[in-house]
């Protein structure tokens, strides 16, 4: 490539030169007003010539210097006076010598003919002036890109493997024949495939050396950045998994103590009663619910909702401790926008009353003498049929009590207390006081039958829409729950 450059630097330069002869050679026509050196004046210079054309002249263009002939003597003839010989003259670049005068011809064109031959010429002479300046700018952006391409060929061979390196000297010179031969060119062909399976190889082990130089080496932190962060998340979330796990199970376990521990201390209990010769297992139904004063914050409450009723009977163990005077509301259910859906009632002087959807029938029941006593109430909606027995035996009966009207669902029942609103608004002079205890409800008509063998302990039957158990009643405001068989009981009292 070098050589390349310096044979076309050299064509240049020739061509530049031989231009430069060949217009410095062109003889230009002189100005017949031009006169000649050491001459009086054109008209006189004319004459001497014997009336010749105007002579033809390279001194404007040399700038020679001195006399073109002898001067003409005053006096002397015109015909004396000869043309001056031809002197060569040399132009001032290394060309030919050229004759200082034209050729003899015959006269061509006028003056003006000749200015604008000159003035064709001179154009001439800077068109070949541009056309050197842009070759010779050429000529130095064509180094230029040799020296770039010299530049990039080192490089290129100097990340050759060491054994292409070495196996003979770079071929920078002349001397080491033609670029384009076909052993150099697969050389080169060699030199990049091997530079390019070296940067293949380098790609391939890099994840492994943690060499950084080649190009995929700026996308590893982030690869491996991303695999870090998703790791410690998965970590993270692992480790509060476990965490969760760990306090639900010390959660779990806290409760699990607390329930042995309390299934312990109540066996540690009955241990307790069976050693000081308490009585068999009590059953759940075993308790009772005392009011010890009247008041309108103590009562009993029962959890379980009632379904819609067409019918029922309500059975119950009661012991007034009222002293004569009205035995209060031993139950009451009340319903939203009915707080009088049932009602035992015994207000004052008057009688024992039921109240169904706010009708009232009068009951022919007594529980002044502060014993315990059965009482039943029976109803069914068809005619509103209703029966009270005390004791196991029929005190009474009725009909017409709120017939065809079914009983609300999902009321709340209170033992104890009369509700004016549904679950409160409690009046203490219609409290109950005293004990309560097998209360028992049933969504059809109990037979006389039925309710003598539960009044004298010998037919016991549990409510089949509520049932007297301990976990279905809840005590307030200071009434309590106590252990207690009614049967056993009423047979001790």
């Amino acid at each position: 490539m070098k050589f390349l450059a310096v044979l076309l630097a050299a064509g240049m330069l020739a061509f530049l030169g031989a231009v430069i002869c060949i217009i410095a050679s062109v003889p230009l026509a002189a100005s017949p007003a031009r006169a000649l050196p050491g001459g009086t004046d054109n008209a006189s210079a004319a004459s001497a010539a014997g009336g010749s054309g105007p002579q033809r002249s390279l001194s404007a263009l040399h700038s020679a210097g001195g006399s073109a002939g002898p001067s003409v003597l005053p006096g002397e003839p015109a015909a004396s006076v000869f043309p001056p010989p031809p002197v060569p003259l040399l132009s001032r670049f290394l060309c030919t010598p050229l004759a200082a005068a034209c050729p003899s011809g015959a006269e061509q064109g006028d003056a003006a003919g000749e200015r604008a031959e000159l003035l064709l010429l001179q154009s001439t002479a800077e068109q070949l002036r541009q056309t050197a300046l842009q070759q010779e700018a050429r000529i130095r952006a064509d180094r230029d890109t040799i020296r770039e391409l010299t530049g990039k060929l080192g490089r290129c061979e100097s990340g050759l493997p060491r054994g292409l390196q070495d196996a003979g000297p770079r071929r920078d010179t002349m001397a080491d024949g033609a670029w384009d031969s076909p052993a150099l060119l697969l050389e080169l062909e060699d030199a990049v495939r091997a530079l390019r399976d070296r940067i293949e190889r380098i790609e391939q082990e890099l994840p492994a050396r943690g060499n950084l130089s080649s190009a995929p080496a700026p996308a590893m932190p982030t690869t491996l950045h991303s695999k870090m962060d998703e790791l410690e998340g998965q970590l993270l979330a692992k480790v509060l998994a476990l965490e969760k796990e760990r306090a639900a199970l010390s959660h779990g376990s806290h409760q699990q103590r607390q329930e042995v521990e309390k299934e312990l201390n109540a066996l540690q209990g009955r241990v307790a009663e069976l050693e000081h010769g308490s009585s068999a297992y009590s059953p759940p139904d075993a308790f009772k619910v005392s009011i010890p004063i009247r008041n309108n914050y103590m009562y009993a409450r029962v959890r379980k909702a009632l379904p819609e009723l067409y019918a029922f009977t309500a059975c119950m163990w009661l012991r007034s401790r009222s002293g004569g005077s009205g035995q209060g509301t031993p139950f009451s259910y009340s319903v939203p926008g009915q707080a009088n859906e049932i009602v035992l009632l015994e207000a004052g002087l008057e009688p024992m009353e039921l109240l169904i959807n706010d009708k009232v029938a009068q009951l022919p029941l007594s529980l002044k003498d502060s014993n315990w006593h059965h009482i039943c109430i029976a109803w069914t909606t068809r005619d509103g049929l209703w029966s009270a027995y005390q004791d196991g035996e029929l005190r009474g009966s009725g009909e017409n009590l709120a017939a065809w009207h079914p009983i609300k669902p999902h009321g709340i029942l209170i033992l104890g207390q009369e509700q004016d609103t549904l679950g409160g608004r409690f009046d203490a002079t219609q409290a109950f006081v005293g004990d309560i205890a097998q209360f028992n409800l049933w969504d059809h008509a109990l037979t006389p039958a039925q309710v003598l063998g539960m009044a004298n302990c010998t037919g016991p039957l549990m409510g089949n829409v509520l049932p007297w158990e301990d976990k279905l009643v809840e005590a307030f405001g200071g009434a309590k729950k106590a252990a207690f068989d009614v049967c056993k009981g009423r047979a001790k009292a």
